[in-house]
């Protein structure tokens, strides 16, 4: 996956709580916030198998569980799509994620549909499907990033505001200098550090913030460094970001594991790959990363148990 999907990924699960408010102010009294969320990554994964294995593309996707007020096991879902791109297959596809949603769980769905790109015609909101007398219209949630007002933005008391502000001003890059760009980032950082709102937020969107909006100048991104700086009293140049590290150790993992496996032929070295992979990037994480044992678990694809038993290792 590209970099920014993973910026992505992670800076939704950050910040949930607050992205369903900003989505659904009007609706905020039915999510029960205090019982917190479930992310579906592998459900999502068995539901749609597909994904992912046509021309190495990937979805930037999230279906979470939500609880609700009305009692102890009630619950809905939400499926979150961040779409960069052109596709004219999108709003089927998300058609058939709902579809495929409302079977399996058979509960309350609803579909949001970010739209990250600088086309402002191509994207859609709505499935129709008519033939030989059936007819159906599938309509979903959609936000198009560059339709939105950055002074609104920057005024909004939502913390995941900063973060679609992000998004806005990295549509600019090729539009401004990126001299220009440098201090319209600065402001973001210095509005992130006026909000009081807790650390790992704080932290989960300054990541999305200092990588999202790449500065190719050395002289911008040390201006950025001294502003953090400067605002924050913590030098993050080292600091780096956990979806940054992901990539890493990946990368590291996946090619660890296949020098390995080759050695063992082709079909044999395939399954020592996955296995080699999966204990390097698991090892990683536990040196590298804060994040508990379910989320390495959920991250790396792999139970629980299998991360309990690597951190005995090490």
């Amino acid at each position: 996956m590209k970099q920014d999907d993973l910026l992505w990924k992670a800076v939704l699960e950050d910040v949930f709580d607050d992205t369903l408010l900003f989505f659904f102010k009007e609706r905020a009294g039915v999510f029960d916030l205090e019982k917190g969320f479930e992310f579906l990554d592998k459900e999502l994964d068995q539901l749609f198998p597909e994904r992912g294995t046509t021309g190495n593309m990937r979805y930037v996707d999230k279906l979470v569980k939500v609880f609700t007020k009305q009692g102890e096991e009630k619950w809905l879902l939400v499926h979150v799509e961040v779409q960069g791109y052109n596709d004219p297959g999108f709003a089927k596809r998300m058609f058939t994620y709902f579809y495929r949603i409302l079977d399996k769980y058979d509960k309350l769905v609803t579909c949001i549909a970010i739209f990250t790109g600088d086309n402002r015609r191509y994207m859609t909101g709505e499935y129709h499907y008519e033939f030989m007398g059936v007819e159906n219209t599938f309509k979903y949630n959609t936000y198009r990033i560059i339709d939105q007002d950055a002074d609104e933005l920057r005024k909004s008391d939502n913390p995941f505001a900063l973060v679609i502000l992000t998004a806005l001003i990295a549509l600019q890059k090729g539009k401004k200098l990126e001299d220009e760009l440098v201090p319209m980032k600065i402001d973001i950082l210095r509005a992130l550090a006026q909000k009081a709102i807790p650390r790992k937020k704080i932290r989960g969107i300054m990541n999305f913030l200092k990588h999202y909006v790449k500065f190719e100048k050395p002289e911008n991104n040390i201006k950025f460094e001294e502003a953090i700086i400067a605002v924050t009293g913590k030098n993050t140049a080292n600091m780096g970001t956990e979806e940054y590290l992901l990539l890493k150790f990946q990368k590291e993992g996946m090619e660890e594991g296949l020098e390995k496996g080759l050695e063992k032929g082709l079909e044999m070295g395939r399954e020592e790959a996955a296995q080699e992979k999966n204990v390097a990037f698991v090892k990683s994480l536990l040196s590298n990363t804060d994040f508990d044992d379910e989320k390495i678990a959920s991250l790396v694809g792999v139970n629980v148990a299998f991360v309990k038993e690597i951190k005995t290792l090490l």
